[in-house]
């Protein structure tokens, strides 16, 4: 029966999630998602893509009413956002994926997330987009460090996001990176530190 199923589009549900925000919500966030990840591999990088009431409705079988609620739900728990821009106007969708870690985070984990060496929780197969300082700071206030969020986006800004040779792929691990090497370290200026320190002195002569 399983392979009949999954022979045919499907969505993938965390079942926490759903008891967390409701089935239906759960089911439109999935749908999003899925959403998410189409423009993403098709060069969207500002995590804003769209999508209409009646391409939902055929994926989710979720009424246009149901889909407002739904999409309430979503923005009350900070988890989505939606503007509507361009002629004629189209409905966009900016998914926080911070919000849904920090959701996924206090629930059990389903085949829709992994749990690395930290014990969190981080969303499988998505395609690296730069965060925003907003999105860092909250993320360093959440881990209690003392990195400064511009100084982090400035400094792989400058790097055009590269780890070494690699295009970096998560940036909470470097988070996590930055906060080893603070402890390690605490009174010495890291390799690092100096190539900030010196980025933002070039900066203060452009």
């Amino acid at each position: 029966m399983k392979h009949l199923l999954s022979s045919t589009a499907f969505i993938v549900l965390n079942k926490e999630l759903a008891r967390q925000i409701g089935l239906k919500s759960a089911v439109l966030l999935a749908d999003l998602i899925s959403k998410e990840e189409y423009f993403v591999a098709n060069g969207m990088t500002d995590g804003w893509f769209f999508n209409t009431e009646a391409n939902i409705e055929k994926d989710t079988t979720l009424t246009p009413y149901q889909q407002r609620k739904c999409l309430k739900t979503l923005k009350t728990n900070l988890i989505l956002e939606t503007k509507r821009k361009g002629i004629p106007a189209k409905q966009y969708f900016k998914i926080n994926e911070l919000q849904v870690i920090k959701l996924l985070n206090n629930l059990s984990a389903t085949n829709l997330t992994s749990i690395n060496k930290n014990k969190e929780i981080r969303i499988n197969n998505k395609l690296f987009i730069k965060p925003t300082i907003s999105e860092v700071e909250i993320y360093c206030t959440e881990r209690n460090n003392t990195i400064d969020a511009e100084s982090f986006i400035n400094f792989y800004d400058s790097k055009g996001w590269m780890v070494g040779k690699n295009k970096m792929k998560d940036w909470m691990a470097c988070i996590r990176t930055w906060e080893m090497r603070d402890k390690k370290n605490p009174k010495k200026t890291s390799k690092i530190d100096s190539q900030i320190n010196e980025y933002l002195k070039g900066k203060e002569f452009l």
